[in-house]
């Protein structure tokens, strides 16, 4: 990022706040400093300290990305690197992330980074990319794309309205914490998409509803098949490639889809 491009740090640090919807006030003390020492900071009257603004950043919950920025614009180096997957030192966060994939199969398993780029998969994320169109599988695969485009997955899915509403929320409530403009864009991209012909609006969710996950459900040629997913991190990263990085683990919401996915791997390795 140029640094002559950068806003002054006061404005991002207003923007932050005004974004967590914290006043002047709380900040102030929850970073132990004053409300008129914030001020002046934010009003571009006073210079932070490096350690000031890793405070504030850190009681505004600023990602590693945008903490760096701040720093940046406050004239002092960044404080995180930001590593290669493949450099020789995130070894055992490859590692990792190699076992996690394996160990999950014969269910799907996918890696991405902030934006929802496609990092890696294991193999069962097969079933979910069959039929995809090869230029939505070209790299950088984008799994909000996958899955919300009308000729990806959303092609399939027998409750597009839902899985709809549920990406869109999530990656809205992602812009809002982030702030960043290419999620926006993203959103903006994906939300104008026409939905799959003989798609329809999701249903309101009945008060007491048996279902406590938004499923994913979509036909394959051996039956229609029904997962949720839960988001992993690694915790505590101290480089910004791994604080964006997230695993999406499905696991089959009935016994059908455990038979069919366990079937389709035994398929696959004979």
């Amino acid at each position: 990022m140029d640094i002559g491009q950068l806003p002054r740090v006061g404005v991002l640090l207003r923007e932050w706040r005004r974004q967590r919807r914290l006043s002047q006030l709380a900040l102030a003390l929850a970073a132990d400093t004053s409300a008129r020492h914030l001020s002046c900071v934010e009003t571009g009257r006073s210079r932070p300290s490096r350690t000031m603004v890793l405070r504030l950043a850190d009681q505004l919950d600023v990602p590693l990305r945008e903490r760096n920025h701040l720093l940046l614009a406050a004239g002092y180096a960044p404080a995180y690197r930001e590593s290669a997957l493949d450099g020789a030192g995130m070894a055992a966060a490859r590692s990792a992330l190699d076992l996690l994939l394996a160990g999950h199969e014969p269910y799907p398993a996918v890696v991405v980074d902030r934006w929802w780029n496609v990092v890696t998969g294991n193999r069962a994320m097969s079933v979910l990319l069959d039929g995809v169109p090869p230029e939505l599988l070209e790299p950088p695969a984008n799994v909000v794309r996958l899955a919300l485009h009308p000729d990806g997955l959303g092609s399939r899915c027998t409750n597009f309205g839902e899985v709809r509403g549920h990406f869109l929320e999530r990656l809205l409530r992602q812009v809002n914490a982030t702030g960043d403009a290419k999620l926006r864009a993203l959103y903006e991209e994906v939300r104008a998409y026409e939905p799959p012909p003989g798609a329809v609006d999701a249903p309101a969710r009945e008060p007491g509803s048996a279902e406590v996950l938004v499923p994913l459900r979509f036909g394959t040629p051996h039956g229609e098949v029904s997962m949720f997913s839960t988001i992993a991190t690694f915790g505590a990263p101290a480089d910004v490639t791994l604080s964006e990085l997230a695993i999406e683990l499905f696991f089959p919401a009935d016994e059908n889809t455990a038979r069919i996915l366990r079937e389709r791997a035994e398929r696959a390795a004979l």
